[in-house]
C-alpha cells in the first residue's frame, strides 16, 4: 500500500502536529469539536521531506494524492474545481503553510486559487457580484506571480495604486468592476512579458505549483532566520493546508479578521479582535488596510457576533490556552479558518498562565510551562520614566501593538538597522508596514513603528513574539522609505533624528526619553518566579566581576556567583600600571613587589563580591584565577609604550622586545590559565591570599560562614592541577594560620579543554568541583574561534551543516557528550563532586534543558539572564519528570 501523504481535515483528528503541522492539526481538531470551518485537506510534513529528497520536485504519487484530495473536497462542497461543471459554483482554494510550531508570516500563502477566464465569469454569475469575482481574480494573479513564481510584487502593486491615484480613490473598494477587469488583463500581460508564457489556466497546474511554492518557502531566508532564532529544526519541514475559500470580500455582509480569546498584550480576560469588512485575510495580516474594532461586527451583525463569541469561548475551553484565530464572514455566515495558541507578550504570558491556574483550568506545573523563558527578557529592561512621560507631549499615536519602550535613531530599512546595531547604534525601525523580509531589522531594532496595520498585523504579531516594543497603524507618521524620512505634523525626520516610542500606549515622542529599570519583584513576575523555584532542581548563579553586577543578579534571584573573572579587575587606571610592572619584571622579587601592590585591590574586590551576597542564606562565590595571556595587559600604542618605559626606568626597546616576546600567534591555546601559575606561581599565591583574606573579613562583617571556591582555569592534566592546587592550598593555609582561624574552602577547576573532560575521572581525585567553561570547550571541540567563526558560520547555516550557533545553544552531540562523560566519570571518583556551567550557555533555555538532564548542580549566567534561567530550569525539570513518568508507564 502506498504511503499516505494527504489527509482530509475530517479524517485527521489525533494525528498530531508532527505529521499535520500546527495549522493542520488545529483544523482537524476544530472539525472534530464542531467549529464551522471551510473543509479541505493537509499535505503532511512528510510530503515536504519527500519534496526535498526528490530534488525539490513532487513525485507522481504525491501529485495524485493531492488531486484526489481536491475531488473529495468537490464532493463535500458540491462545487467544481475550475468551474467547468455546468450549474456548479467554482471551487476556489487557499494554499497555506503550516509548520508544527507557529512561524507567523515566515512562509507563504496563496488565496483564490482555481480562477481563470472561464471560472471568473461563472463566479460572477453565481455570486451575482461581478466586482467581487474580478477582485478575487486580480488578487490571485498577484499572489501567484509573487509566491509561486517568486517575483517581486512591486510593479503590480503600482498598477493598482496608479488606478487609485488617477481617480482620487483612497481605498481599494472604490476601484470599479471595469477597472478591475482592465487590471486583470494588465496583470496577465505583465506575467507573459516577465516569464515568456501565458498565465496558467489549468487549476490543477496552479495547485501543484502553489504547493511546491509553500514547500520552498520553508527554506526561504526569512524562515531560516526565524528558525535559527527560535531553535526550530530544519528537518521538521512544513505541512501545506489546502482549504476551500470563503469570501470576506463578497459583499457588505462579508468581512474578515483576527481574534484572540484574551488580550495578547496584557493578558486581560476579554476577547480581543478586529474586523475588516469586504476584505480578505491578507488585507489584515499584511497591514494593507487598517481594520475596525470588533464592535463593528457586533453592531452590524449581532447574531453572527454572538456565534463568534460563543465559538471563541468553546475553543479556549477546549485547548486550555489563549487562542489566536483567523475568521471570515461570508454573506452573513461565520467560518473560522484556523486556531493556534496565540503569541503573546511576556506580561500577557504571565497574566494568562496565572489566571488559568486560578480558574482551575491548568495545574501549577503546567502554568510554569506556559511562559516562554526568553520572553521574560522584555520585563527586565527599562521603561519610560513616568515623570518624563507626564511632562512630554506625544507627536503622534498609533496602535499599542507590543508593550515596552524604545529609543533610537531612525532606520528605514531592515539591513540598515542590522548594520547599525552591529556598529553599536540604537535604532528604531520605521516602515510603512513591515513584511516578513524585515525580520532581521526587527530583531536589531530597539522598537518598531509602522504607518499602517492593526494590532494583529505582521509587525504586531512578530514584535510581541520577540518581546520588542512596537506601534502599528500610526497614520500621522507619513513614511517615505525611498527618501528615508518620516513626516509627522509637517516636520520631516531622517536617519539622524531620534524618536522614543511607547509600545504600551502607542505614543510617539520626539527626542530621547528617560528610561528607568523594571520592577521584577512583585506581582505576576514574582509569583511566577516563586512557582519556578518550587519546581526547579538546578541552582542558579551569576557571572559577576563587580558588586554592582552581583547585587543586580541577587535582586533577580541569583543564589551565588558562579564565575568571577579576576582579569577584568586589573584594567582600571589605578591598577594597570602595577599589572604591567609585574609582567615586565626581570626577577621573581620584582614580580612579587608588583603583586604586593595589587594585593589590596584584589582583596577589596573580592570582599565586595562576598558582601554583595550577604542577603542570601549561603554565600557562594566562585573566583577564577587569572586566565588570559599576559600580553593582553600590555600597551600597543607607541606613546603608551614610551610612557610605560619611562615609568619603569627601562628603554623603549626593552619594553618593545618584551611585548614582542609575549605576543602569541594563537593566544586561545597559548600561555594562559593555570599555565601562568605553573610558570609564575607567585601570581596564584597573591590571588589566593586576597580571596581568603577577603573571605575572613566578609565572614566577620556579614556574620555568616563563607566557603570560598577557588577555580583553577584551563586544566588539562592531573599533575598540572595537583601542582597549582598545592601552591594555592599552601598559601591559603598560611593565611588561615596567620589569622588563627579555621575556614572551609574548595579548590576546583574549569573544564574547558576536551582532554580534561576525557581525563575527568583522574582530575576529580584532586578537584572538589567542576565548572564547565562551555565557551572555550566549544571552541576547542569544534576547532574554531568564536571571535572569527562569524566569518564562515553563515555559509554553514545556508548549507544546513549547522542549524544554530554552537556558541548560543550548546552542541549536545559533541560538546554535550564531553560534559556528560566528564560528570559521570568525575562522580565515579568523587560522588559529591559539585558540577556547574559558567559559559554563555548557562543562560540559554535550550542548553539549560540539557544541563538539567545530565545532572549538573547549577548554571551560572549574566545577571539579566538569571530570571530566564530560573524559569528554564523549572521547565526542564518538569519536562524531565513527565518524560520519566510516561516511560515508567
Amino acid at each position: 500500500m502506498a504511503k499516505k501523504y494527504v489527509y482530509l481535515f475530517k479524517e485527521a483528528h489525533g494525528l498530531g502536529k508532527e505529521l499535520l503541522g500546527g495549522k493542520g492539526a488545529g483544523l482537524a481538531e476544530m472539525t472534530h469539536i464542531g467549529v464551522p470551518i471551510p473543509q479541505g485537506f493537509t499535505v503532511s510534513t512528510e510530503a515536504c521531506t519527500l519534496y526535498y529528497d526528490s530534488n525539490k520536485s513532487m513525485p507522481k504519487e504525491l501529485i495524485d494524492q493531492i488531486d484526489n484530495g481536491i475531488r473529495e473536497v468537490e464532493k463535500e462542497t458540491g462545487k467544481s474545481f475550475g468551474g467547468i461543471e455546468a450549474g456548479k459554483t467554482p471551487l476556489l482554494v487557499s494554499v497555506r503553510s503550516g509548520a508544527r510550531v507557529s512561524m507567523p508570516g515566515m512562509m507563504d500563502t496563496i488565496l483564490n486559487l482555481g480562477l481563470n477566464d472561464q471560472s471568473v465569469e461563472t463566479l460572477a454569475k453565481v455570486s451575482n457580484n461581478e466586482r467581487f469575482a474580478y477582485d478575487s481574480y486580480r488578487r490571485f494573479i498577484l499572489m501567484f506571480t509573487n509566491i509561486a513564481k517568486g517575483h517581486p510584487r512591486t510593479d503590480m502593486d503600482r498598477m493598482l495604486e496608479k488606478i487609485k491615484e488617477d481617480n482620487g480613490y483612497k481605498v481599494d473598494t472604490e476601484v470599479t468592476t471595469e477597472q478591475l477587469k482592465a487590471l486583470v488583463k494588465q496583470y496577465k500581460e505583465y506575467y507573459k512579458t516577465t516569464f515568456g508564457e501565458e498565465f496558467p489556466t489549468d487549476p490543477f497546474v496552479q495547485l501543484h505549483e502553489a504547493v511546491e511554492a509553500v514547500f520552498r518557502s520553508w527554506d526561504n531566508p526569512r524562515a531560516n532566520v526565524y528558525r535559527k532564532m527560535n531553535s526550530i529544526p530544519y528537518s521538521w519541514g512544513t505541512a501545506v493546508n489546502v482549504q476551500s475559500m470563503v469570501f470576506g470580500n463578497l459583499n457588505e455582509n462579508s468581512g474578515t479578521g483576527v481574534a484572540f480569546s484574551r488580550d495578547p498584550s496584557t493578558g486581560a480576560k476579554n476577547i480581543y479582535a478586529e474586523y475588516l469588512p469586504q476584505a480578505q485575510g491578507e488585507d489584515v495580516v499584511a497591514g494593507i488596510r487598517t481594520p475596525f474594532h470588533i464592535d463593528y461586527l457586533r453592531n452590524q451583525m449581532p447574531d453572527v457576533y454572538a456565534q463568534f463569541e460563543k465559538t471563541i469561548k468553546t475553543m479556549e475551553a477546549h485547548y486550555k490556552d489563549m487562542q489566536d484565530m483567523e475568521y471570515t464572514v461570508e454573506n452573513g455566515k461565520l467560518y473560522f479558518l484556523q486556531t493556534r495558541n496565540g503569541k503573546r507578550t511576556a506580561a500577557a504570558a504571565l497574566q494568562i498562565a496565572l489566571d488559568l491556574l486560578d480558574e482551575g483550568v491548568i495545574s501549577e506545573d503546567e502554568a510554569v510551562l506556559r511562559v516562554e523563558p526568553k520572553l521574560l527578557d522584555s520585563l527586565l529592561h527599562p521603561t519610560f520614566n513616568p515623570k518624563a512621560l507626564k511632562a512630554a507631549t506625544p507627536i503622534a499615536q498609533g496602535n499599542p501593538a507590543s508593550p515596552g519602550a524604545g529609543v533610537g535613531h531612525l532606520s528605514f530599512e531592515a539591513s540598515d538597522a542590522k548594520a547599525r546595531k552591529e556598529a553599536g547604534e540604537k535604532v528604531i525601525l520605521v516602515r510603512a508596514e513591515t513584511s516578513p523580509e524585515d525580520i532581521e531589522g526587527m530583531v536589531s531594532a530597539e522598537g518598531i513603528l509602522t504607518m499602517r496595520g492593526g494590532m494583529t498585523s505582521h509587525a504586531a504579531v512578530v514584535a510581541r513574539g520577540m518581546g520588542k516594543c512596537c506601534i502599528t497603524g500610526c497614520s500621522a507618521a507619513i513614511v517615505n522609505e525611498e527618501a528615508r524620512t518620516v513626516t509627522i505634523n509637517g516636520k520631516v525626520y531622517g536617519e539622524g533624528d531620534t524618536l522614543s516610542i511607547d509600545g504600551s500606549t502607542g505614543n510617539v515622542y520626539e527626542g530621547a526619553m528617560e528610561l528607568i529599570p523594571a520592577d521584577t519583584k512583585a506581582g505576576n513576575f514574582g509569583r511566577m518566579m516563586s512557582l519556578a523555584d518550587k519546581y526547579r532542581r538546578l541552582s542558579i548563579r551569576t557571572n559577576a566581576d563587580t558588586p554592582k553586577d552581583a547585587i543586580q543578579a541577587a535582586e533577580f534571584g541569583a543564589e551565588g556567583i558562579g564565575l568571577c573573572r579576576t582579569e577584568h579587575m586589573f584594567f582600571s587606571s589605578d591598577r594597570i600600571f602595577h599589572m604591567r610592572r609585574m609582567i615586565l619584571a626581570d626577577t621573581v622579587e620584582e614580580r612579587e613587589t608588583a603583586l604586593a601592590s595589587l594585593l589590596p585591590y584584589q582583596r577589596q574586590d573580592f570582599y565586595g563580591l562576598f558582601m554583595s551576597m550577604k542577603g542570601l542564606e549561603e554565600i557562594n562565590v566562585n573566583v577564577r584565577l587569572l586566565d588570559p595571556p599576559l600580553h593582553e595587559f600590555l600597551p600597543q600604542e607607541e606613546d603608551k609604550i614610551e610612557e610605560l618605559a619611562k615609568s619603569l626606568n627601562k628603554s623603549v626597546k626593552e619594553v618593545k622586545d618584551r611585548i614582542e616576546y609575549l605576543h602569541e600567534f594563537n593566544p586561545m591555546m597559548g600561555h594562559r590559565g593555570c599555565r601562568l601559575d605553573v610558570t609564575y606561581p607567585e601570581i596564584g599565591r597573591m590571588q589566593a591570599r586576597a580571596i581568603i583574606e577577603a573571605a575572613i573579613q566578609a565572614s566577620k562583617d556579614s556574620g555568616k560562614e563563607i566557603e570560598p571556591e577557588i577555580m583553577i582555569p584551563l586544566t588539562l592534566d592531573i599533575k598540572e592541577f595537583k601542582y597549582v592546587k598545592s601552591v594555592i592550598v599552601e598559601e591559603v593555609e598560611k593565611v588561615l594560620k596567620e589569622n588563627n582561624i579555621k575556614m572551609k574552602y574548595h579548590v576546583g577547576t574549569m573544564i574547558e579543554i576536551p582532554r580534561a573532560a576525557l581525563l575527568s575521572g583522574e582530575i576529580a581525585s584532586e578537584a572538589e568541583f567542576y565548572s564547565f567553561g562551555t565557551n572555550d570547550l566549544t571552541q576547542m571541540t569544534f576547532g574554531f574561534s568564536r571571535d572569527d567563526a562569524s566569518k564562515f558560520l553563515g555559509s554553514y547555516y545556508d548549507k544546513k551543516i549547522f542549524e544554530s550557533d554552537p556558541f548560543q545553544h550548546v552542541d549536545q552531540k559533541g560538546v554535550g557528550k564531553l560534559i556528560k562523560m566528564a560528570v559521570k566519570d568525575g562522580r565515579e571518583t568523587r560522588p559529591e563532586l559539585l558540577c556547574g556551567v559558567c559559559g554563555e550557555h548557562g543562560g540559554d533555555p535550550e542548553s539549560i534543558e540539557f544541563f538539567n538532564r545530565v545532572g549538573l548542580d547549577y548554571v551560572s549566567c549574566s545577571p539579566f539572564r538569571v530570571p530566564i534561567a530560573r524559569l528554564a530550569a523549572a521547565q526542564a525539570e518538569i519536562t524531565l519528570k513527565r518524560a520519566e513518568a510516561k516511560k515508567a508507564k
